[in-house]
């Protein structure tokens, strides 16, 4: 029926549109309610005096999102120079002081050194490995090398990959695998995600597939 096609045409018009404004919606009301546990902080220790300017500034929708932006740009400015440094120094001797605290701290900031950098290697690759048996293949993103005890144990040519779940690339697994036993294939790291995330429906428009090493 026509009726039906037109109703199926136009959502596949709006349904990226909903999600996408739906995924912003939901970060800027994550970091409006970062910043209202921030306020609410401030407001315990801060003079009576200032309680309406901080009660006005919690009921400003989106100042969360400019707050935060504006804090990251600079933050990331100041850190460029040598005084910025210096500071930056202190604060990260500070807190991989603290006993539990220190651990926690210097995972996340190793992880996302080695993920952002843009002298990494991290997430550059897109493969295809076998998993989670012989003979089925899926996407996986090339993380590094094995070192140190790891490597000395296998004493093989390893890579280490990650291979994330579909819908969701936020969550998948961890593998070493042979350099031997992986494909590395010449698509964008972006459109492998787009790969992943839509189940295979969206193949990336031009996939190029070099020999295994």
């Amino acid at each position: 029926m026509p009726i039906k096609k037109y109703l199926l045409t136009g959502l596949l018009v709006w349904l990226p549109l909903a999600i996408t404004l739906w995924v912003l919606l939901w970060l800027v009301g994550m970091l409006d309610a970062i910043f209202g546990g921030l306020l609410t902080g401030v407001a315990a220790i801060a003079p009576e005096s200032t309680g309406g300017l901080i009660a006005r500034l919690r009921h400003i929708p989106g100042l969360g999102v400019v707050l935060v932006f504006s804090a990251l740009l600079l933050t990331g400015a100041l850190v460029t120079n040598v005084a910025g440094r210096w500071w930056f120094a202190q604060w990260d001797r500070l807190f991989t002081n603290i006993p539990v605290f220190r651990s926690i701290y210097t995972a996340v900031k190793k992880v996302s050194d080695t993920l952002f950098s843009s002298n990494g290697n991290a997430f550059r690759k897109v493969l295809l490995v076998q998993y989670p048996r012989v003979g089925a293949w899926t996407i996986a993103f090339q993380t590094g090398l094995p070192v140190g005890e790891v490597a000395e144990a296998l004493g093989q040519d390893l890579i280490s990959v990650y291979v994330p779940t579909t819908p969701n690339p936020t969550s998948g697994f961890f593998l070493m695998l042979p350099r031997a036993d992986v494909i590395e294939l010449r698509m964008s790291v972006d459109e492998a995600l787009t790969y992943v995330i839509s189940m295979g429906s969206v193949p990336p428009l031009a996939s190029s597939v070099n020999s295994p090493k």
